[in-house]
C-alpha cells in the first residue's frame, strides 16, 4: 500500500503523549474545584499541581530516579491520587499494591516487580513490619498518616508524607522521555499459581483516558461524566487505576471525593454532603452500599454509576431502577486497563421509564472508541453476529498490555495472531452488542451443551428472596457436568430447593432456557466468597462442593 509521510520542519516538536500532558487542562477550566478526602482535607486543583510537584522533588531527594519502582498501600486518597502523576512523571513506575492479598503475595508481588520505595498508610504499617524482612529490593519508606501525630513504627522511614511535602520545592521542571516508558504495573490472580503482572505505558494510559472520556461524556441521552460532575470511587484505587477514571477526572478538573477505606455508610455520607453525582463499583460493593442503613432515607435518584467486574442481577438492577440510579454495564479485564465496552441505549430504550430499561443496561455493551472487537471459535473463526451463537472475545485497543512482567510465555498465551484473548465467551447481535455468556473456565458443558452460568444465575436472581447467587459445574458421570446453585436469601427467608428449581420453570415454559439448565442442586448460605476486589470467588466455591 502506498502512504506518503512528510518532511517534518527541523523545530518542530515531537509531542510525546505522557501522564503529565493530562494535567492541563483542569487548572485551566476548573481550577477552583476540590479535591477532597473523606473528613480530613480539601484543597483546589491548583494546589493539586503544586503538591504533585512537592511529591516529585520528595521521590527524587529520596533516591528515586527514571526506571525505579515505587510501592503505594494506601486507601482512596488524595495522596494516592498524587501518586498517580508524579511517580510516572518523574519517569517512575508505579506500584499499585493489592493490599488485600494474603501476605505471602504481598511479599511475591513486591519482590517481583522490585519495589525500591514503599509510601505506606499507618493501617498497614502492621503488615509491613510482618513481612519487611523478606522484601529484598525496598529501600526506604515514606509513612503516609491521616492525623497530625503519625503512629510509631518499627520500620526505618524516611519520613512523614505532609511533612516532607511541606518541605518540598512547589515547582518540578517534569522531563520528557520515550511515551512507551512503563508508567503502572499491577498484579492479577488467576485461578493458579503466582500472582502475574500486567503493565502499562504512558502512551497506553494516556490513550486510555482520551477514549473513555469520549465513551464518558460525548455521545447521545445520558452522559455520565462531564466536567459539571462530582466523582466518587468505589473500586479501589489500586485495582486497574480505579478503572481510569481518577486520570480522566483530573483531565476535566471535575469535584473529585476520595472516601478513604470503603464503609457502606460512610460512602453514602459523602455522597450527600458532597453533591456526588457520578461513580462505579463492582455489584457486590453497589449492592452492599444500597443496603446499608444510610441508604434507607437517601435520595439516591440521579446518581450515575457504572458496573463491572461481574455481571449485575437483573434483581440487583431493579433494585438501583427503583432507587432512581442511573446505571451502565462496562466490560474490561486488569489487561485491558481496562475498559473495552461499554452499554449505550438507544433512542427507543431511553425512552422507556427507568424501570424498564434494566434489561438494556446490564448487557455488556459496545465497543468503545479505538476498540476492535471479535468473538471467535476455538479455530480462530469469527462467529457470526446473531445474538445467539458463542465464541471467545478477542480484542485489539491501544492500551492493552503487551505482555505479563517477567513472563513472556505466558503473555504470548494471552496474545496469539495479533489478538488479545480474553478467555471470556460471549455473542454479537447484528448493532455489534456484546453479551458476554460466561468465562471460559466457568461456562457448564453438559451433555454435548453449554450452559452460561451467568445467564443463570441471573434468572435466579429474579426470586425476590434471592440477594446473591453463584452458579458453578460439578462433575457428572452421566453428563459430564451439571449446574450447582449456591444462593443467598433475604433476611427471614425461607426458601427450599424445589422452591428455587419452580421459580425456573417459568423460563423454560416462556423458552428462555430448555428444562435441561435448571440445577440439580441448589444450596443455601449466609455469605458467597469474594475476591480481593469484591468479586464472588467461583475458584474457592469449586472447593467447597
Amino acid at each position: 500500500m502506498k502512504t506518503r509521510i512528510l518532511e517534518s520542519a527541523a523545530n518542530a516538536y515531537a509531542y510525546p503523549l505522557l501522564i503529565k500532558s493530562l494535567l492541563l487542562s483542569g487548572k485551566r477550566y476548573k481550577p477552583d474545584n476540590e479535591i477532597v478526602y473523606s473528613d480530613v482535607c480539601r484543597y483546589d486543583y491548583l494546589t493539586l499541581n503544586e503538591r504533585i510537584c512537592r511529591l516529585a522533588n520528595v521521590l527524587t531527594e529520596s533516591g528515586v530516579g527514571a526506571g525505579d519502582t515505587v510501592a503505594v498501600m494506601d486507601w482512596d486518597s488524595h495522596r494516592y491520587l498524587e501518586a498517580y502523576f508524579a511517580v510516572p512523571m518523574i519517569g517512575a513506575v508505579l506500584h499499585h499494591v493489592n493490599v488485600r492479598l494474603s501476605p505471602e503475595q504481598i511479599i511475591y508481588t513486591m519482590n517481583h516487580a522490585e519495589d525500591d520505595l514503599v509510601l505506606v498508610h499507618d493501617d498497614f504499617l502492621a503488615l509491613v513490619e510482618q513481612v519487611g524482612s523478606e522484601l529484598k529490593t525496598v529501600r526506604g519508606y515514606i509513612q503516609l498518616s491521616d492525623s497530625d501525630t503519625a503512629s510509631a513504627t518499627e520500620l526505618s522511614v524516611m519520613g512523614e508524607y505532609e511533612a516532607m511535602l511541606a518541605a518540598a520545592a512547589p515547582h518540578y521542571d517534569f522531563p520528557d522521555f520515550d511515551e512507551n516508558s512503563i508508567a503502572t504495573t499491577f498484579y492479577t490472580t488467576g485461578t493458579t499459581g503466582n500472582p502475574k503482572g500486567v503493565f502499562f505505558s504512558h502512551r497506553q494510559l494516556v490513550l486510555h483516558t482520551l477514549g473513555m472520556a469520549t465513551a464518558l461524556g460525548s455521545f447521545d441521552g445520558q452522559p455520565m461524566l462531564r466536567s459539571d460532575d462530582v466523582y466518587m470511587p468505589m473500586t479501589p484505587m489500586f485495582h486497574v487505576h480505579a478503572w481510569g477514571v481518577p486520570y480522566i477526572a483530573t483531565l476535566l478538573g471535575v469535584k473529585q471525593v476520595y472516601p478513604g477505606r470503603y464503609e457502606p455508610n460512610k460512602l453514602v455520607g459523602l455522597y450527600r454532603d458532597e453533591g456526588v453525582t457520578f461513580s462505579h463499583g463492582v455489584p457486590t460493593v453497589l449492592q452492599m452500599v444500597i443496603n446499608c442503613e444510610a441508604a434507607k432515607s437517601a435520595d439516591l435518584a440521579g446518581w450515575k454509576m457504572i458496573t463491572g467486574g461481574s455481571a449485575p442481577t437483573a434483581a440487583l438492577s431493579q433494585q438501583m431502577a427503583e432507587r432512581g440510579i442511573i446505571f451502565v454495564t462496562a466490560y474490561g479485564m486488569s489487561e485491558t486497563c481496562p475498559i473495552l465496552t461499554m452499554v449505550s441505549l438507544t433512542d427507543a430504550e431511553r425512552a422507556r421509564p427507568l424501570g424498564e430499561q434494566t434489561d438494556a443496561r446490564i448487557r455488556t455493551g459496545m465497543p468503545i472508541p479505538l476498540v476492535d472487537l471479535r468473538i471467535v471459535d476455538p479455530a480462530g473463526n469469527d462467529v457470526v453476529h446473531d445474538g445467539e451463537a458463542m465464541g471467545e472475545v478477542v480484542t485489539r485497543a491501544p492500551w492493552l498490555t503487551q505482555s505479563y512482567y517477567k513472563e513472556p510465555e505466558k503473555g504470548d498465551a494471552l496474545w496469539q495472531n495479533g489478538w488479545l484473548h480474553t478467555g471470556d465467551v460471549g455473542s454479537i447481535d447484528s448493532r455489534g452488542v456484546l453479551q458476554l455468556k460466561d468465562r471460559i473456565k466457568d461456562v457448564i458443558k453438559t451433555g454435548g451443551e453449554w450452559i452460561s452460568t451467568i445467564e443463570l444465575e441471573n434468572l435466579i436472581s429474579k426470586h425476590p428472596a434471592v440477594v446473591e447467587v453463584a452458579v458453578v459445574g460439578v462433575p457428572d458421570e452421566r453428563w459430564d457436568e451439571r449446574p450447582l446453585a449456591m444462593v443467598v436469601l433475604n433476611a427471614g427467608a425461607d426458601l427450599q430447593a424445589d422452591d428455587i428449581k419452580i421459580h425456573l420453570q417459568q423460563f423454560v415454559a416462556s423458552g428462555a432456557i430448555a428444562k435441561w439448565v435448571i440445577p440439580d442442586r441448589v444450596e443455601f448460605v449466609d455469605a458467597l466468597p469474594k475476591t480481593s476486589v469484591g468479586k464472588i470467588d467461583k475458584k474457592v466455591i469449586r472447593t467447597l462442593v
